[in-house]
C-alpha cells in the first residue's frame, strides 16, 4: 500500500482534510478530558470555597491543613493524569473518520492497483472504483468526540464540583479569593482589594431592601429602627477598627477585637470603620410609630343578639393582628335578685379583631362581628377596650368604654324567665338552690304555661339535676352543660316546635305583641316582621293544601261566608304595622295586628275547577312529612304522660288519657290518612284512660316503629332526586329514622326519659327535612317559569289563592307591583351582612375567608 500516488487519489483525500482535523481536535479533547477531570473538579471545588468566604471563617489550623489535602489531591490527580493521558496520532483519526463511512473509502484510495496494470480495461475499472470512492469519502463528516467519563467517574464528582461552583458564582465574590494572600506564612500587609464588608438590613415589615455598605459614600444615611448592620473585618487582627453610637450598647475596654461584629439600629448617631479604606456614616434612625386603633361608631345589634362593632386601626408599616378586651363593669351592675351574690371569678373576654385579608393595613376600617348572646354577662354592663399589634411587637390600647354587652332579647315571658335563671346559675354556683325554687314555681302548672309536654319536661329533668347539684356541689363542667340545656329550652319556648302553619303565626303575631310592650329596638322589630311576613306565607300555603283535599262542593257551599284579599292588601298591611311600630304608636299598631290576626283566620282559599288535577309530588311529600311530625309529637307527649305517671301514680293517670282521646279525635279529618288516624286517636285515648303506671310501653313502642316504617316509606318516594336541597331532606330524615329507633328501643326497655330525647331529636331532623324539601320544591318552580303548578291550574276564574290574576297558561302575571319581590332587597343585605361577619372569623380556614372577600369584592 502507498499513499498519494494518483491525482484521484490526491483530490479524494484533499477532500477530507478538514474532518479529519475536526476529528483529530476531538480525539485531543477526549484524552485531556478523561486525563484530568480530577483536577478540573478539584480546582472548581477550591475557587467554590473561596468565593464564598470559607477561608475567612475558620481557624488558621484548619485553613492551613485544607490547603495540605488539596495539595495531596492536586499531586494526585497529575499522577492520575500522567498515567491515563495518551497522545492521539493523525493516522488514528484517519481510521476513526474512515470507520464511520460505509465501506472505508479512504483506505481505498490509499490502495494501489496489484495486478493488471498493463491491462487497458482492468485500469479503467480501476479508475472506476477509485472516482467512486472518492465520491464517497467527500460526504465525510467530522466524528463527535466521546467527552463521557462516567466509566471513570461512577460518583458524579465532577458535577459536585461544578454545582458548588455555580452556587460560589450566584452569592459569592471573586475578590473574596484575595484574602488568601493574608494568610501565608510571612505575609507583612493586608490583602489587596476591600479589607472590610458591611451590610445594613432593615426589618423585613418595611418593605426596605438590604443595602452593601461598601457601595455607600461617606455622608448621612437614613435607617429604620432595628435594622441590622453586619461588619466582616478580613486580614490581621487590629488592623481596623469599628466605632458606633447607634446601638445604645457600651463596650467594655479590655474587650477583645472581633472580625465579625452585629448591632441593631436603636437611635441615630454614627458609625465609623478606622483604618485602610475606612469610612464614617452620620446614621438617622426612622422611628417606627406605635399602631393606633379606635372605635367608628356605635354598635350595631342584630335582631338575634349579634354585635357589630365597627372600628379604625392605622400603623406606619401595618398593623399585624388586633383584639378586643371585655371585662364586667361591677359597679354598674344592677345588684338585684340573683345578682345581689358576688360573682364568681370569670376570665376577660378576649375576641380577635379581624384584619384585612388582602391589601394595604396601614390604615383600614373593619367590624368585628359575633354574638355574645349565650355569654354570662350578656345584656349587662361591660368595659371594652381594643388593642393592636405591630409587626415590631408595638401595642396600643384604648380606654375602656363603657356598654351593655349586645344579646339577644327573649320577648315570650316564659323564655325571658329561663333566659334570667340562666344568667343567674353562671353568675354564680352559689344560686343553684335559689334556681331551683324558682323554676319550680315557674312551671308548678305546666299545662297553663308550657305549649308542649317535651318542654316541661326537659325543664322538670334540669330541676332534678340542679337540685342534687345544689346539695352535692355544681362543678363547672355540670353548671357549663346545665346553662347549654336551659338555653336550647329557651330557644324552644321563643320561637316554638309547632309543624301547623297557623299555630305557627300566632306564635309570631304573639312575639310580635310583646315586642311592643317591652319597647323593642327598630332591630328587632324588622327581624319579628320578616318572620311573621314567613310565616303568613306558610300559613297561605297551608290553606291551599286543605282547600285540595275538601272538594269543590264543599267550597261552594263555604263561599259566601269567605273573604279573600290580595297580597298587596297583605303587604300593606305588615308595612303599616311596622310602620306604626317605628313611629312608637303602640296602640294603633296592637290593634291593626289583632284586625290582621282575625282576618286570616277567617281567610279561605277560592277552589278551581273540579276534575284539574291533584298535588304535586312534592306537597304530597310535605303534607306526608308534616302528618309524620305531628303523630311523632303525640308519641312524645304519650310517652312524657306516662313518665309523669311514674312520679304520680295515683294522680291524673285517668284525666289525661281521657284528655288525650279528645285530643286524637279533634285531630280527625285532616291529613291524607284522616279516617285512619281518628280511629287510632279514639283507640289511643280508651288505652291510655284505662292504662296503668308502668304500663302501656308496648304499644307505644309498636307505635314507633309503624311510624318509623311509615318515615321509610315517604323517604323512597321523596323527590329531588339528585339536587343538593334533596339530598339534604333525605339526610335529614336518615337522621330522623336513627332517633326513632333509638326512642322505639328505649320504649322497650322502659327508659321514657331517653325515648323523649330521641323523639325531640326526630322531630328536629323532621323539621330540617321538610325545610330542605320546601327549598328544593322552590328551586324546582324556579327553573320551571311560566309553567304553572297543579294548584295554580285549579284556581277559579283565573285567581290565585291570594286574589292575584293568573296568566294565559296558569302562572302568575307580570303585569304590575307583584312581579317585584318586596322582600328582595332585605334578604341581599341580609345575605352580604352575613358574608361580612363569616369573612371576620379567624377561626375559618383562610381558603373559606378568601372566598367570601372575593365575593364582597365582586357583589
Amino acid at each position: 500500500m502507498t499513499l498519494f500516488k494518483s491525482d484521484d487519489q490526491q483530490r479524494g483525500l484533499a477532500k477530507i482534510r478538514w474532518p479529519l482535523r475536526l476529528t483529530w481536535a476531538g480525539m485531543w479533547a477526549e484524552s485531556l478530558v478523561q486525563a484530568l477531570w480530577p483536577l478540573l473538579a478539584i480546582t472548581l471545588l477550591v475557587l467554590a470555597a473561596l468565593m464564598l468566604g470559607l477561608q475567612d471563617t475558620v481557624a488558621f489550623e484548619v485553613f492551613y491543613g485544607a490547603a495540605a489535602a488539596v495539595l495531596l489531591a492536586v499531586l494526585g490527580a497529575l499522577v492520575y493524569a500522567f498515567c491515563n493521558f495518551r497522545l492521539p496520532r493523525r493516522a488514528e483519526a484517519l481510521s476513526r473518520l474512515d470507520a464511520s463511512l460505509p465501506g472505508r473509502p479512504i483506505q481505498a484510495l490509499m490502495d494501489d492497483q496489484a495486478i493488471g496494470a498493463s491491462d487497458p480495461a482492468s485500469m479503467a475499472v480501476w479508475q472506476a472504483h477509485q472516482k467512486r470512492m472518492a465520491d464517497r469519502a467527500a460526504t465525510a463528516q467530522a466524528v463527535p468526540a466521546n467527552l463521557r467519563v462516567s466509566n471513570r467517574d461512577p460518583f458524579a464528582l465532577r458535577y459536585v464540583a461544578l454545582l458548588f461552583f455555580a452556587v460560589a458564582l450566584i452569592f459569592g465574590s471573586i475578590l473574596r479569593v484575595g484574602s488568601v494572600a493574608g494568610m501565608a506564612p510571612g505575609a507583612g500587609g493586608l490583602a489587596s482589594g476591600p479589607v472590610w464588608e458591611g451590610w445594613a438590613e432593615p426589618p423585613r415589615y418595611t418593605g426596605r431592601p438590604t443595602l452593601y455598605l461598601a457601595d455607600l459614600d461617606e455622608g448621612a444615611l437614613s435607617l429604620p429602627s432595628g435594622t441590622l448592620i453586619t461588619l466582616r473585618l478580613y486580614g490581621e487582627v487590629g488592623a481596623l477598627n469599628v466605632s458606633e453610637t447607634v446601638s445604645g450598647q457600651t463596650v467594655a475596654e479590655d474587650a477583645e477585637p472581633s472580625l465579625v461584629l452585629d448591632f441593631k439600629v436603636n437611635q441615630s448617631g454614627e458609625i465609623a470603620v478606622d483604618g485602610p479604606g475606612g469610612r464614617t456614616w452620620a446614621v438617622t434612625m426612622l422611628p417606627d410609630a406605635a399602631p393606633e386603633v379606635e372605635l367608628a361608631g356605635e354598635p350595631e345589634v342584630e335582631a338575634l343578639g349579634e354585635v357589630r362593632l365597627p372600628f379604625a386601626a392605622r400603623d406606619d408599616y401595618g398593623v399585624e393582628a388586633g383584639e378586643a378586651r371585655i371585662t364586667l363593669d361591677l359597679v354598674s351592675v344592677d345588684r338585684r335578685y340573683g345578682l345581689v351574690i358576688d360573682p364568681d371569678e370569670r376570665p376577660e373576654l378576649v375576641v380577635p379583631l379581624p384584619m384585612p385579608i388582602s391589601g394595604n393595613r396601614t390604615e383600614f376600617e373593619e367590624n368585628l362581628i359575633d354574638d355574645f348572646s349565650k355569654h354570662p354577662w350578656a345584656n349587662l354592663p361591660v368595659k371594652i377596650s381594643l388593642s393592636v399589634l405591630d409587626a415590631s411587637e408595638q401595642q396600643f390600647t384604648t380606654p375602656p368604654s363603657e356598654m351593655i354587652l349586645p344579646g339577644r332579647r327573649f320577648f315570650d315571658p316564659l323564655a325571658a324567665a329561663v333566659i334570667e335563671q340562666r344568667r343567674d346559675l353562671l353568675w354564680s354556683k352559689a344560686n343553684a338552690a335559689r334556681l331551683v325554687q324558682m323554676l319550680k314555681a315557674v312551671s308548678y302548672r305546666p299545662q297553663d304555661v308550657f305549649r308542649s309536654d317535651t318542654s316541661a319536661l326537659r325543664l322538670r329533668r334540669q330541676i332534678e339535676r340542679l337540685e342534687i347539684r345544689a346539695s352535692y356541689g355544681l362543678t363547672d363542667e355540670v353548671q357549663t352543660e346545665i346553662a347549654d340545656d336551659l338555653w336550647d329550652l329557651a330557644i324552644e319556648l321563643e320561637e316554638g316546635v309547632l309543624a301547623d302553619a297557623l299555630e305557627r303565626m300566632r306564635r309570631a303575631q304573639e312575639r310580635l305583641t310583646e315586642a311592643m310592650k317591652n319597647g323593642a329596638s327598630n332591630e328587632e322589630i324588622a327581624e319579628l316582621m320578616d318572620e311573621l311576613r314567613r310565616a303568613t306565607e306558610e300559613y297561605m300555603q297551608q290553606l291551599q293544601r286543605q282547600q285540595a283535599q275538601e272538594g269543590d262542593q264543599q267550597q261552594q257551599g263555604e263561599q259566601g261566608e269567605t273573604m279573600q284579599m290580595t297580597q298587596d292588601d297583605l303587604q300593606r298591611m305588615m308595612d303599616r304595622i311596622q310602620e306604626l311600630m317605628e313611629q312608637g304608636r303602640m296602640a294603633e299598631a296592637e290593634q291593626a295586628l289583632r284586625e290582621l290576626q282575625e282576618m286570616m283566620e277567617n281567610m279561605r282559599v277560592t277552589q278551581g275547577q273540579p276534575g284539574q288535577g291533584g298535588q304535586s309530588p312534592g306537597e304530597q311529600a310535605m303534607e306526608g312529612l308534616a302528618d309524620t311530625l305531628r303523630e311523632q309529637q303525640e308519641l312524645s307527649d304519650q310517652a312524657f304522660r306516662d313518665l309523669q305517671e311514674q312520679f304520680n301514680p295515683n294522680g291524673q293517670q285517668g284525666q289525661q288519657g281521657q284528655q288525650q282521646g279528645q285530643n286524637q279525635q279533634g285531630q280527625q279529618g285532616q291529613g291524607d290518612q284522616s279516617g285512619q288516624e281518628g280511629q287510632q286517636g279514639q283507640q289511643q285515648g280508651q288505652n291510655n284512660g284505662q292504662s296503668q303506671p308502668g304500663q302501656g310501653q308496648g304499644s307505644i313502642a309498636d307505635r314507633q316503629q309503624a311510624l318509623r316504617d311509615e318515615l321509610s316509606r315517604q323517604e323512597g318516594r321523596l323527590p329531588g332526586q339528585g339536587s343538593p336541597e334533596g339530598d339534604a331532606a333525605r339526610d335529614a330524615l336518615d337522621r330522623a329514622g336513627r332517633a326513632m329507633d333509638g326512642a322505639e328501643e328505649a320504649l322497650r326497655q322502659n327508659d321514657l326519659a331517653e325515648a323523649i330525647d330521641n323523639q325531640a331529636q326526630a322531630m328536629e331532623a323532621l323539621r330540617e327535612g321538610m325545610r330542605a324539601l320546601g327549598d328544593a320544591m322552590a328551586q324546582e318552580q324556579q327553573q320551571q317559569p311560566g309553567q304553572g303548578n297543579s294548584d295554580g291550574n285549579q284556581q277559579a276564574e283565573g285567581r290565585d289563592p291570594l286574589g292575584r290574576n293568573q296568566s294565559s297558561n296558569g302562572g302568575e302575571s307580570t303585569e304590575g307591583d307583584l312581579a317585584l319581590d318586596d322582600d328582595a332587597y332585605g334578604r341581599a343585605r341580609e345575605l352580604l351582612d352575613e358574608i361580612r361577619r363569616r369573612s371576620g372569623e379567624a377561626e375559618r380556614p383562610e381558603v373559606e375567608r378568601d372566598y367570601l372577600n372575593r365575593l364582597l369584592d365582586r357583589f
